[in-house]
Protein backbone atom coordinates (compact mmCIF):
# COMPACT_ATOMS: atom_id res chain seq x y z
CA UNK A 1 0.00 0.00 0.00
CA UNK A 2 2.98 2.37 -0.17
CA UNK A 3 2.93 5.12 -2.33
CA UNK A 4 5.96 6.61 -3.85
CA UNK A 5 7.12 10.42 -3.66
CA UNK A 6 7.27 11.26 -7.57
CA UNK A 7 10.04 13.66 -9.18
CA UNK A 8 10.45 15.32 -5.63
CA UNK A 9 14.84 15.38 -4.91
CA UNK A 10 15.44 15.67 -1.52
CA UNK A 11 17.49 18.47 -0.02
CA UNK A 12 18.72 15.98 2.60
CA UNK A 13 21.39 12.68 1.21
CA UNK A 14 19.63 9.36 2.25
CA UNK A 15 22.56 8.54 4.06
CA UNK A 16 21.74 10.86 6.83
CA UNK A 17 19.34 7.84 7.61
CA UNK A 18 20.85 6.48 11.08
CA UNK A 19 21.46 2.95 11.30
CA UNK A 20 21.06 0.86 14.40
CA UNK A 21 22.76 -1.95 13.42
CA UNK A 22 26.32 -1.49 14.98
CA UNK A 23 24.20 0.24 17.84
CA UNK A 24 24.92 -2.21 20.95
CA UNK A 25 22.83 0.22 23.26
CA UNK A 26 19.82 0.61 20.55
CA UNK A 27 16.52 -1.21 21.30
CA UNK A 28 15.21 -3.65 18.74
CA UNK A 29 14.40 -2.02 15.87
CA UNK A 30 16.32 1.30 16.30
CA UNK A 31 14.08 3.76 18.50
CA UNK A 32 17.31 5.09 20.31
CA UNK A 33 18.90 5.99 17.74
CA UNK A 34 15.69 7.67 15.26
CA UNK A 35 12.57 8.93 17.74
CA UNK A 36 11.82 7.84 21.38
CA UNK A 37 7.66 7.21 20.95
CA UNK A 38 6.16 9.75 23.97
CA UNK A 39 2.97 8.47 25.99
CA UNK A 40 3.93 4.71 25.05
CA UNK A 41 2.25 2.99 28.12
CA UNK A 42 -1.11 5.75 27.52
CA UNK A 43 -1.40 5.08 24.06
CA UNK A 44 -1.47 1.83 24.16
CA UNK A 45 -4.11 1.93 27.13
CA UNK A 46 -6.63 4.42 24.84
CA UNK A 47 -5.89 2.93 21.75
CA UNK A 48 -6.51 -0.64 22.79
CA UNK A 49 -4.60 -2.64 20.01
CA UNK A 50 -5.41 -5.95 19.75
CA UNK A 51 -5.58 -8.88 16.78
CA UNK A 52 -8.06 -8.45 14.13
CA UNK A 53 -7.77 -4.30 14.89
CA UNK A 54 -6.78 -2.09 12.27
CA UNK A 55 -4.98 1.21 12.94
CA UNK A 56 -4.21 3.95 11.61
CA UNK A 57 -0.36 5.78 12.36
CA UNK A 58 -1.36 9.50 10.85
CA UNK A 59 2.56 10.34 11.54
CA UNK A 60 4.67 7.09 11.81
CA UNK A 61 8.10 8.87 12.59
CA UNK A 62 10.27 6.01 13.53
CA UNK A 63 7.17 4.03 13.99
CA UNK A 64 7.57 3.46 17.79
CA UNK A 65 3.82 3.80 18.29
CA UNK A 66 3.28 1.43 15.17
CA UNK A 67 6.10 -0.92 16.77
CA UNK A 68 3.80 -1.17 20.12
CA UNK A 69 0.16 -1.83 18.42
CA UNK A 70 2.00 -4.07 16.33
CA UNK A 71 3.31 -6.17 19.47
CA UNK A 72 -0.54 -6.43 20.50
CA UNK A 73 -1.32 -8.01 17.15
CA UNK A 74 -3.03 -4.94 15.67
CA UNK A 75 -2.56 -4.26 11.84
CA UNK A 76 -0.92 -0.80 10.96
CA UNK A 77 -0.84 1.67 8.43
CA UNK A 78 1.68 4.16 8.96
CA UNK A 79 1.07 7.63 6.73
CA UNK A 80 4.21 9.61 6.73
CA UNK A 81 5.19 12.78 4.39
CA UNK A 82 8.85 11.91 4.88
CA UNK A 83 10.36 9.36 2.54
CA UNK A 84 13.44 8.77 5.02
CA UNK A 85 10.93 8.21 8.02
CA UNK A 86 8.89 5.67 5.50
CA UNK A 87 12.01 4.04 4.24
CA UNK A 88 13.66 3.63 7.88
CA UNK A 89 10.06 2.73 9.82
CA UNK A 90 9.71 -0.40 7.00
CA UNK A 91 12.94 -1.99 7.57
CA UNK A 92 12.61 -2.05 10.90
CA UNK A 93 8.96 -3.42 10.94
CA UNK A 94 9.44 -5.82 8.08
CA UNK A 95 9.34 -8.63 10.65
CA UNK A 96 5.55 -7.94 10.69
CA UNK A 97 4.55 -8.99 7.41
CA UNK A 98 1.58 -7.79 6.18
CA UNK A 99 0.36 -6.24 9.08
CA UNK A 100 2.21 -3.27 8.51
CA UNK A 101 1.94 -1.05 5.41
CA UNK A 102 3.13 2.51 4.35
CA UNK A 103 1.10 5.55 2.82
CA UNK A 104 3.66 8.43 1.68
CA UNK A 105 1.72 11.79 2.06
CA UNK A 106 -0.27 14.10 4.54
CA UNK A 107 -2.37 12.88 6.91
CA UNK A 108 -4.97 15.33 5.89
CA UNK A 109 -4.59 13.18 2.95
CA UNK A 110 -5.15 9.99 3.58
CA UNK A 111 -8.57 10.40 4.20
CA UNK A 112 -9.06 10.73 0.56
CA UNK A 113 -7.56 7.08 -0.68
CA UNK A 114 -10.44 5.37 -1.31
CA UNK A 115 -8.22 1.83 -1.33
CA UNK A 116 -8.01 2.72 2.84
CA UNK A 117 -10.15 0.70 4.76
CA UNK A 118 -12.03 2.50 7.90
CA UNK A 119 -10.04 2.10 10.84
CA UNK A 120 -10.59 0.95 14.54
CA UNK A 121 -8.38 3.69 15.43
CA UNK A 122 -6.26 7.05 14.32
CA UNK A 123 -3.45 8.73 16.52
CA UNK A 124 -1.75 11.46 15.47
CA UNK A 125 1.23 12.26 16.82
CA UNK A 126 2.35 15.85 15.88
CA UNK A 127 5.18 18.10 15.61
CA UNK A 128 8.94 17.19 14.22
CA UNK A 129 10.60 13.79 15.07
CA UNK A 130 14.04 13.60 17.16
CA UNK A 131 16.11 12.78 14.02
CA UNK A 132 14.51 15.13 12.11
CA UNK A 133 15.70 17.80 14.64
CA UNK A 134 18.97 16.27 15.21
CA UNK A 135 20.05 15.83 11.10
CA UNK A 136 21.61 19.31 10.38
CA UNK A 137 20.78 18.41 6.75
CA UNK A 138 17.13 18.98 7.08
CA UNK A 139 17.11 22.31 8.27
CA UNK A 140 15.25 22.46 11.23
CA UNK A 141 17.75 22.90 14.24
CA UNK A 142 18.83 26.71 15.04
CA UNK A 143 21.76 24.97 17.45
CA UNK A 144 23.35 23.60 13.89
CA UNK A 145 25.01 24.04 10.52
CA UNK A 146 22.56 22.98 7.63
CA UNK A 147 20.65 24.36 5.10
CA UNK A 148 17.64 26.70 5.09
CA UNK A 149 14.80 23.68 4.34
CA UNK A 150 12.54 22.48 7.02
CA UNK A 151 10.52 20.30 4.48
CA UNK A 152 8.99 17.58 5.98
CA UNK A 153 8.84 15.92 3.05
CA UNK A 154 7.45 16.24 -0.61
CA UNK A 155 3.92 17.63 -0.08
CA UNK A 156 5.87 20.97 1.74
CA UNK A 157 4.76 23.17 -0.80
CA UNK A 158 8.11 25.63 -0.06
CA UNK A 159 11.41 25.71 2.01
CA UNK A 160 12.69 27.65 4.89
CA UNK A 161 15.18 29.93 2.71
CA UNK A 162 11.53 30.75 0.45
CA UNK A 163 9.94 31.77 3.32
CA UNK A 164 12.63 34.01 5.00
CA UNK A 165 14.22 35.52 1.65
CA UNK A 166 11.09 35.86 -0.28
CA UNK A 167 8.14 36.98 2.41
CA UNK A 168 7.01 39.94 2.39
CA UNK A 169 7.13 41.74 5.56
CA UNK A 170 3.50 41.50 6.53
CA UNK A 171 3.17 37.85 6.14
CA UNK A 172 6.59 37.06 8.52
CA UNK A 173 5.17 39.42 10.59
CA UNK A 174 1.99 37.34 10.77
CA UNK A 175 3.62 33.60 11.08
CA UNK A 176 5.84 35.22 14.21
CA UNK A 177 3.12 36.88 15.84
CA UNK A 178 0.73 33.43 15.37
CA UNK A 179 2.67 30.58 14.99
CA UNK A 180 5.29 31.56 16.87
CA UNK A 181 3.92 34.06 19.54
CA UNK A 182 7.13 35.93 19.37
CA UNK A 183 6.33 39.25 21.38
CA UNK A 184 9.94 40.44 19.68
CA UNK A 185 8.26 39.65 16.18
CA UNK A 186 9.01 43.27 14.43
CA UNK A 187 12.22 43.34 15.34
CA UNK A 188 13.21 40.05 14.57
CA UNK A 189 11.38 40.52 11.30
CA UNK A 190 13.10 44.32 10.38
CA UNK A 191 16.47 42.76 10.67
CA UNK A 192 15.86 40.22 8.48
CA UNK A 193 14.58 42.63 6.06
CA UNK A 194 17.50 44.96 6.38
CA UNK A 195 19.79 41.65 6.00
CA UNK A 196 18.59 40.06 3.33
CA UNK A 197 18.47 43.29 1.24
CA UNK A 198 22.21 42.83 1.06
CA UNK A 199 22.68 39.18 1.36
CA UNK A 200 19.82 36.09 1.31
CA UNK A 201 19.92 33.72 3.96
CA UNK A 202 21.08 30.24 3.33
CA UNK A 203 22.09 27.76 6.53
CA UNK A 204 20.31 27.77 9.87
CA UNK A 205 22.99 29.31 11.92
CA UNK A 206 23.45 32.75 9.63
CA UNK A 207 19.60 33.11 10.18
CA UNK A 208 20.00 31.96 14.37
CA UNK A 209 22.56 34.46 14.63
CA UNK A 210 21.10 37.29 12.56
CA UNK A 211 17.56 36.62 15.46
CA UNK A 212 20.79 36.81 18.01
CA UNK A 213 22.29 40.30 17.01
CA UNK A 214 18.73 41.78 17.06
CA UNK A 215 16.82 40.95 20.18
CA UNK A 216 20.07 39.66 22.48
CA UNK A 217 20.40 36.63 24.56
CA UNK A 218 18.78 35.84 27.96
CA UNK A 219 18.18 32.76 29.89
CA UNK A 220 18.92 29.18 28.20
CA UNK A 221 16.43 29.46 25.51
CA UNK A 222 17.35 30.30 22.49
CA UNK A 223 16.37 33.85 20.85
CA UNK A 224 15.57 32.24 17.53
CA UNK A 225 13.49 29.19 18.62
CA UNK A 226 10.02 30.50 18.55
CA UNK A 227 10.89 32.28 15.17
CA UNK A 228 12.01 28.48 13.87
CA UNK A 229 8.88 27.08 14.81
CA UNK A 230 7.18 29.80 13.19
CA UNK A 231 9.06 29.10 9.97
CA UNK A 232 8.74 25.51 10.32
CA UNK A 233 5.08 25.53 10.78
CA UNK A 234 4.57 27.92 7.65
CA UNK A 235 6.42 25.77 5.44
CA UNK A 236 5.07 22.74 6.33
CA UNK A 237 1.10 24.49 6.58
CA UNK A 238 1.28 22.68 10.12
CA UNK A 239 -2.10 23.84 11.25
CA UNK A 240 -3.85 24.06 8.29
CA UNK A 241 -3.59 20.29 7.89
CA UNK A 242 -4.27 19.24 11.28
CA UNK A 243 -7.49 21.35 10.56
CA UNK A 244 -8.05 18.96 7.55
CA UNK A 245 -6.77 15.71 8.94
CA UNK A 246 -9.38 16.15 12.00
CA UNK A 247 -12.34 17.18 9.71
CA UNK A 248 -11.76 14.26 7.83
CA UNK A 249 -11.42 11.48 11.12
CA UNK A 250 -15.10 10.58 10.38
CA UNK A 251 -14.27 9.00 7.21
CA UNK A 252 -11.47 7.32 8.48
CA UNK A 253 -12.91 5.40 11.59
CA UNK A 254 -15.09 3.17 12.24
CA UNK A 255 -18.17 3.81 14.57
CA UNK A 256 -16.27 3.55 17.82
CA UNK A 257 -13.18 4.25 16.67
CA UNK A 258 -10.54 5.83 18.68
CA UNK A 259 -9.13 9.30 18.05
CA UNK A 260 -5.46 10.07 19.78
CA UNK A 261 -3.91 13.52 19.16
CA UNK A 262 -0.37 13.88 20.60
CA UNK A 263 0.47 17.88 20.55
CA UNK A 264 3.79 19.66 21.27
CA UNK A 265 2.20 23.20 21.88
CA UNK A 266 -0.04 25.44 22.46
CA UNK A 267 -1.38 26.43 19.06
CA UNK A 268 -1.92 22.79 18.30
CA UNK A 269 -3.80 21.66 21.50
CA UNK A 270 -5.68 24.57 21.15
CA UNK A 271 -7.22 23.37 17.92
CA UNK A 272 -7.47 20.15 18.91
CA UNK A 273 -9.60 20.96 22.41
CA UNK A 274 -12.16 23.63 20.11
CA UNK A 275 -12.83 20.70 17.43
CA UNK A 276 -13.41 18.20 19.95
CA UNK A 277 -15.39 20.15 22.57
CA UNK A 278 -17.51 21.36 19.30
CA UNK A 279 -17.89 18.12 17.89
CA UNK A 280 -18.70 16.08 21.12
CA UNK A 281 -21.36 18.71 22.71
CA UNK A 282 -24.84 17.19 22.36
CA UNK A 283 -27.13 20.11 22.97
CA UNK A 284 -26.63 23.35 21.61
CA UNK A 285 -28.25 26.23 24.00
CA UNK A 286 -29.45 29.48 23.17
CA UNK A 287 -30.83 32.40 24.76
CA UNK A 288 -33.74 32.73 22.45
CA UNK A 289 -34.35 29.02 22.53
CA UNK A 290 -37.18 27.73 24.62
CA UNK A 291 -34.75 24.55 24.50
CA UNK A 292 -31.68 23.22 23.98
CA UNK A 293 -31.85 21.98 20.36
CA UNK A 294 -29.36 18.62 19.78
CA UNK A 295 -25.95 19.65 17.85
CA UNK A 296 -26.28 18.74 14.27
CA UNK A 297 -22.18 18.41 14.39
CA UNK A 298 -21.78 16.16 17.45
CA UNK A 299 -20.00 13.41 16.78
CA UNK A 300 -17.35 12.29 19.16
CA UNK A 301 -17.44 10.65 22.68
CA UNK A 302 -14.49 12.22 25.12
CA UNK A 303 -12.95 9.60 26.74
CA UNK A 304 -10.58 11.68 28.58
CA UNK A 305 -11.91 14.89 29.59
CA UNK A 306 -8.50 16.98 30.32
CA UNK A 307 -5.30 16.88 28.40
CA UNK A 308 -2.97 13.96 29.77
CA UNK A 309 0.17 15.58 30.31
CA UNK A 310 3.66 13.47 30.54
CA UNK A 311 4.63 11.61 33.75
CA UNK A 312 7.73 13.11 35.30
CA UNK A 313 9.25 9.45 35.06
CA UNK A 314 8.73 9.85 30.91
CA UNK A 315 10.10 13.64 30.87
CA UNK A 316 13.38 12.70 32.55
CA UNK A 317 13.91 9.88 30.14
CA UNK A 318 12.58 11.65 27.58
CA UNK A 319 13.11 15.14 27.97
CA UNK A 320 11.34 16.60 24.75
CA UNK A 321 8.09 14.88 26.12
CA UNK A 322 7.80 18.04 28.41
CA UNK A 323 5.64 19.87 26.31
CA UNK A 324 3.09 16.97 25.35
CA UNK A 325 -0.07 16.37 25.60
CA UNK A 326 -2.78 14.02 24.53
CA UNK A 327 -6.21 14.32 23.79
CA UNK A 328 -8.26 11.03 23.42
CA UNK A 329 -12.27 10.57 21.75
CA UNK A 330 -14.09 8.08 20.09
CA UNK A 331 -16.71 8.50 17.15
CA UNK A 332 -20.02 7.69 18.21
CA UNK A 333 -22.03 4.69 17.37
CA UNK A 334 -24.96 6.39 16.30
CA UNK A 335 -24.26 9.82 15.36
CA UNK A 336 -27.42 12.47 15.12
Amino acid sequence: MARAASGWLPAWPSSTLQSTESDPTAEAGGVASYHAPVFPAEVIEWMQPAEGKFIIDGTLGGGGHSELFLKAGATVLGVDRDPEALAHASKRLARFGERFSTWEGNHCEVAGDASIQMADGLLLDLGVSSHQLDSAERGFSFMREGPLDMRMGPSSPRSAAEVVNQWPEVDLLRILREYGEEKRARRIVAAIIERRAEKLFTTTLDLADCIEKAVGRQGRIHPATRTFQAIRMAVNEELESLQHALEAVPRLLKPGGRLLVITFHSLEDRMVKRFLKARSTEFLDNPAWAQPRPNPDCQFKLLARKAIAPTQAEVSINPRARSAKLRVASLLEHQS
